[in-house]
């Protein structure tokens, strides 16, 4: 288990320094990225199974006690997230040969190695034990995605790219001033041992600490109002990076929120959570049916949704954090697969405005069924894995007797639904544009495109085939995370 654990961080990496290392060579370098990320893919799947049978994993690196050395912890909540965020990436990586050739391809010298050093951030991210490797983490997956948005050079990718890594670099900042506060006040910077201590200190100041990484990892989710870096840096992107970010970096921000606050007993801040996803749901929602674009239409999606997630955070229940704990893992590859099936209608179209398509329902009818499954799952409506994450959440909230958020969400969700028809009836129906100019694309790589895109769906489909069994797993690593107790005794024996 312990190999296990470790090749999810060093599979990618060391896929990633080989693979610029023999960058210019087409078909070496896209095996050896493929190989990396599919091992890092089978043995967090792996993991998750050994987790679910035998307890969480916990690797001490270098031996060093958990209260100065590093440790990885892979309890239930990170088993479950982590084999569902590397599949999206191998899954992404096989569009990314398909679409290479196109105008709308990232440069694969770069973008294949880069993602394997994303990974591996992500990897850590889900997997570190301390706040510090969760800043190393952070900034890994900083550095990697910069670069990724921005490495094409054009105008807009640059300006939006200043815009993504200041935030991202102000949010690192406060992170660092939050690592000092919480040193000086415990001693410790280990999860576990927070875990403990944290809840000892004043009223003052542990909610204190609480509303300042609240200010941290909501930034890196995009929570209202600290979202405005996301609807501009991602329809900039090469369509295979917005699709791997709208899949993670958000989803990372409200994984160490929903860890690291419940973890910690802050309660408290409850209402404030609730407040604020409520009106992350509800402005990301309008925001999205502003727009012309399909890509800025399902970049301020991310936003919305990321409210669903903070709400059954904010409801500090078993049933709210079960509620987000499941959100968390459907949005992650339905999320995706929109994207991706963005990159299929640019590719046909020759460009993602509403106004500029048309009539691709009847000329590129598997186009269209790739979009309408994870369309209707972001919209909520059964039976898809969507409308049980939104249930599980929505419940929580009517157990609580929280009408204001249930009702945003309900809001939010009729709104989500109007957007998603605004792009059928934008690109999929009526009349085609006649000043529509495809792609040149070569016949084997928009089949990749494809293939790769309708895994994805796949992917969507299986959690709601299986969404009893996950919502049972997620309801398990909720109640381990309200009850701190079996995390950190793992931690320290």
């Amino acid at each position: 288990m312990t190999a296990l654990l470790a090749i999810t961080i060093i599979a990618p990496l060391l896929a990633a320094t080989i693979g610029l290392g023999v960058r210019t060579r087409t078909a070496v370098r896209d095996a050896i990225t493929i190989a990396g990320l599919a091992a890092a893919a089978g043995s967090a799947i792996a993991l998750l199974v050994g987790v679910a049978q035998n307890g969480t994993v916990v690797v001490r690196v270098g031996g060093w006690n958990p209260e100065l050395g590093i440790v990885l912890v892979a309890d239930l909540f990170a088993a479950l997230a982590l084999p569902v965020a590397l599949t999206i990436v191998l899954v992404v990586e096989i569009f990314a040969i398909g679409q290479r050739r196109t105008a709308w391809g990232a440069n694969p010298e770069l973008a294949g190695p880069l993602l394997g050093v994303l990974t591996a951030g992500v990897s850590l991210a889900f997997l570190t034990g301390d706040l510090f490797t969760l800043f190393v983490a952070f900034e890994m997956i900083l550095v990697s995605s910069y670069v990724l948005l921005t490495h094409q050079g054009q105008r807009a990718q640059i300006r939006s790219g200043m815009t993504y890594v200041s935030m991202n670099l102000l949010a690192s900042t406060l992170f660092l001033f939050g690592l000092a506060f919480v040193y000086a006040a415990t001693g410790t910077v280990n999860i576990a041992l927070l875990a403990e201590r944290i809840p000892e200190l004043s009223s003052g100041v542990r909610l204190g600490i609480g509303a300042w990484f609240f200010v941290v990892f909501g930034t890196k989710a995009a929570v209202f109002p600290l979202f405005s870096w996301l609807p501009d840096s991602y329809p900039t992107a090469p369509t295979t990076i917005t699709a791997v970010f709208a899949g993670l970096l958000t989803k990372i921000g409200i994984y160490s929120m929903i860890r690291f606050h419940t973890l910690m007993g802050m309660d408290e801040l409850g209402p404030i959570f609730l407040i604020v996803a409520g009106v992350t749901m509800i402005v990301g929602a309008l925001g999205a049916l502003a727009q012309s674009n399909v890509k800025r239409i399902l970049s301020f999606h991310i936003v919305s949704q990321i409210g669903y997630m903070l709400m059954g955070l904010g409801l500090f229940s078993a049933a709210g954090t079960t509620g987000a704990i499941l959100f968390l893992i459907h949005h992650m590859p339905v999320k995706t697969v929109l994207f991706l099936v963005g990159g299929l209608i640019e590719n046909d179209q020759g460009t993602s405005s509403l106004e500029r398509s048309g009539g691709l329902a009847s000329r590129r009818p598997l186009i269209a069924a790739l979009f309408a499954v994870p369309a209707m799952s972001l919209a909520g409506l059964p039976p898809f894995s969507g409308f049980v994450a939104k249930f599980a959440v929505i419940s929580a909230g009517i157990e609580a007797a929280s009408t204001p958020i249930v009702v945003a969400a309900l809001l939010a969700g009729a709104l989500t639904l109007l957007s998603m028809t605004k792009i059928w009836l934008g690109v999929f129906w009526g009349p085609q544009n006649e000043d529509v100019t495809p792609v040149p694309t070569a016949v084997g790589n928009r089949r990749t495109m494809q293939f790769a895109t309708g895994l994805a769906v796949a992917g969507t489909l299986t959690i709601s085939v299986f969404a009893g069994t996950l919502f049972d797993l997620s309801q398990e690593a909720a109640e381990n995370l309200r009850t701190p107790t079996n995390y950190i005794e793992e931690v320290q024996s």
